[in-house]
């Protein structure tokens, strides 16, 4: 496996990162990137310069997965990752982890301090969904349980601290959960 930048006018990199986002997201966050072509602009807006936008492949040019990043202001501090996904038969098996290290990296290059991302909670996935968020909110994100395999633990092994919630982003009882990680020592 190898991790690249694909260019504005490899379409079947940009083809298959498509597919991959729009079928990866469909079972928990219904609503985002339903239809290919949505997922296709997805892709092409991370294409653009003050973007990062990186896919591992394996040998044959078979995409296993993608991130991007945004640089999201804060003079260049702090950068999103948005999205990341990894090919269903290929998780577990390192890709992500990999792909955030190499996000990083990029980040880290281009002077950024911290790398940020909020990963929605729309279907109860864990114990910040489906309760008021308003009262008591950093002791119920201290004591935040998995219940339906949502991938903030995932984030965590890759050294995240969950730093925030949106109660009701999404609709009431609806958080997304706000996570980042220092980028310097």
């Amino acid at each position: 496996m190898r991790i690249i930048s694909p260019s504005r006018d490899d379409e079947t990199i940009i083809q298959q990162a498509a597919v991959m986002l729009s079928e990866g997201f469909r079972e928990h966050w219904p609503g985002a990137w339903e239809t290919l072509e949505e997922a296709l602009q997805e892709v092409h807006e991370m294409l653009a310069e003050d973007r990062i936008c990186r896919v591992a492949i394996d040998d044959d040019g078979t995409v296993l997965g993608w991130i991007g990043g945004i640089g999201e202001g804060y003079d260049g501090n702090v950068w999103e990752l948005h999205p990341m996904v990894v090919r269903k038969d290929q998780q577990k098996r390192g890709i992500g982890r990999a792909l955030i290290a190499d996000l990083e990296d990029r980040v880290r290059e281009r002077g950024g301090l911290t790398l940020t991302l909020g990963s929605d909670d729309e279907d109860d996935m864990t114990t910040l969904g489906g309760v008021d968020l308003y009262g008591d909110t950093w002791e119920k994100i201290q004591n935040i349980r998995n219940l339906k395999g949502h991938p903030y633990e995932f984030y965590q092994k890759c050294g995240f601290k969950i730093t925030g919630v949106m109660p009701d982003a999404n609709g009431p009882g609806k958080p997304d959960i706000y996570m980042s990680k220092r980028l310097f020592r």
